[in-house]
């Protein structure tokens, strides 16, 4: 489903920000 996928790239994309700042966490 599109939905799905628009939440699974969603989950990437803040997990991908979290790793690249860590420092804000």
């Amino acid at each position: 489903m599109l939905i799905l996928l628009i939440i699974s790239i969603a989950v990437f994309a803040y997990m991908l920000y979290v790793l690249l700042h860590p420092e804000k966490f």
